[in-house]
């Protein structure tokens, strides 16, 4: 029997699967609520109990990034490890590593100023698609088709002005069916895919309304998530990709505290048994 800690700021249905599973499985299994616990530099592993390892499962990305920092500092074996969540939580640096490790994924323009980024769209053309570097959901994912709209939503950018909204991630409007692909890779197996139907707008989120059906996983689509799942560092994730018309399949995203609770309903395995399996592997490693 393992001690296994679910450390979450808001409970879905995703910690309440994981947190029944690992019941049943047997462990020794208890939620931590991030917004409550307090970590300092004199802090010692022992002042705490948070198991052999920790699931961070935080909705909020920069909560749970700096959380598993502080878990990383006590020595606590922690998944998805600091570097990852890193990774997989910047949209720009997630391209750039994908790229970097010739995985297949849509053009992508990186602009750090407003100027910039409209000289970039005139040489690029339209339509083109703009995203917040950080976010989820679809939130701030907002086509643009010609410079009239491009000029409304970088104003409003400026007006804002947060740190995040100085950089500009401009990707190419990737010409595929009403639908994309996500799948959830564990380590070194990819135990689910599903595809996410469009319900009008070019966005696919389940969060949004698509609908989950089940999606063949392929040995090209297998060799692909894994690659992509190794550019960011492993461990517990969500792999999102498109058809392209021309290229084939090409990921556009990798999501760190991925939730699965539309893909579980299509699944053909248990998805947070997989997920707390390797949890507990990981801890005795």
């Amino acid at each position: 029997m393992s001690k296994l800690r679910i450390v979450f700021d808001r409970v879905r249905s995703e910690e309440k699967m994981l947190e029944e599973k690992a019941v049943e499985l047997g462990h020794d299994t208890k939620m931590i609520d991030a917004k409550i616990t307090q970590i300092n530099t004199e802090s010692k592993r022992n002042d705490f109990d948070f198991g052999d390892v920790v699931l961070e499962r935080c909705v909020s990305y920069f909560r749970g990034l700096h959380f598993t920092a502080c878990l990383e500092f006590l020595d606590i074996p922690v998944i998805n490890k600091f570097a990852v969540a890193n990774n997989c939580g910047n949209k720009m640096i997630t391209s750039i590593l994908l790229k970097k490790h010739n995985v297949p994924t849509p053009k992508t323009y990186f602009s750090f100023s407003s100027e910039t980024a409209l000289e970039n769209l005139e040489k690029i053309g339209y339509p083109m698609v703009i995203k917040p570097v950080v976010g989820s959901w679809g939130r701030g994912v907002m086509a643009l088709k010609d410079r009239d709209t491009a000029d409304a939503i970088i104003e409003v950018r400026e007006l804002n002005d947060g740190p995040l909204d100085r950089i500009y991630y401009l990707q190419e409007m990737v010409k595929r069916p009403p639908r994309d692909i996500r799948v959830i890779s564990v380590g070194d197996q990819i135990v689910a895919a599903m595809y996410r139907t469009s319900t009008g707008s070019f966005k696919t989120n389940i969060a949004l309304g698509a609908e989950p059906v089940p999606c063949e996983i392929t040995k090209e689509l297998e060799d692909i998530c894994l690659k992509a799942s190794r550019a960011v560092g492993g461990g517990i994730l969500g792999v999102d990709l498109m058809e392209d018309e021309t290229r084939g399949l090409v990921v556009h995203e990798v999501n760190n505290t991925v939730e699965f609770k539309g893909l579980a309903k299509v699944a053909k395995k248990n998805i947070p048994k997989e997920i707390i399996d390797f949890a507990v592997k990981s801890a005795i490693r």
